[in-house]
């Protein structure tokens, strides 16, 4: 859990010489029809090493999420990103670049239909992701979250990056230090 300027300082390090993380989001589900989502309510990064996990509310983000997020040198990878793209651009007028939908990759290889992190894992790595239904549409707006709930989110981050790499996609040649804003 991203909770102190500490805690901001070295995940911006960590992505920063990565150059490459894994990202996702999640929200509270709405199970009341014509109730609408205010998520996401938690935003995940990952690298290989390390995983990231930002609570957030309200109408704006921390600077160095927003800063890597909007980073054109750091490279976000994940599953199913078009919806994720779309609400952090709802609610906080985030305008993600660099950015690769890894289902999209399985296209490539011949899958028609779209790859998610659960497939993806079992075919790129021969291994299982567990993705409960009880974990998916667990409440991500509280705010303290279980230690499942925190395994879930970093395994989810982190399992785009890592099918990602093992399916040889292109990374980046030597990682760039991202600008924070105002310096």
């Amino acid at each position: 859990m991203v909770q102190s300027p500490a805690d901001e300082a070295f995940a911006l390090e960590r992505m920063s010489q990565a150059g490459i993380v894994g990202f996702d989001t999640e929200t509270k589900p709405v199970f009341q029809a014509g109730e609408a989502s205010d998520g996401p309510h938690i935003i995940q990064l990952a690298t290989m090493n390390d995983a990231f996990i930002f609570q957030v509310g309200g109408s704006t983000l921390p600077e160095v999420l927003l800063d890597c997020l909007e980073s054109p040198h750091l490279l976000k990878v994940g599953f199913g990103l078009q919806s994720d793209r779309g609400s952090l651009h709802r609610k906080f007028g985030v305008e993600m670049v660099n950015v690769v939908d890894v289902a999209t990759a399985f296209r490539s290889l011949g899958y028609k239909q779209m790859v998610g992190a659960k497939a993806a894992v079992a075919i790129v790595l021969g291994e299982r992701l567990r993705k409960s239904k009880r974990m998916t549409t667990s409440n991500w707006k509280h705010r303290q979250l279980t230690s499942d709930q925190l395994q879930y989110a970093a395994d989810d981050a982190q399992a785009a990056l890592a099918v990602y790499l093992a399916m040889g996609c292109p990374t980046p040649e030597g990682a760039r230090p991202m600008q924070q804003r105002g310096v």
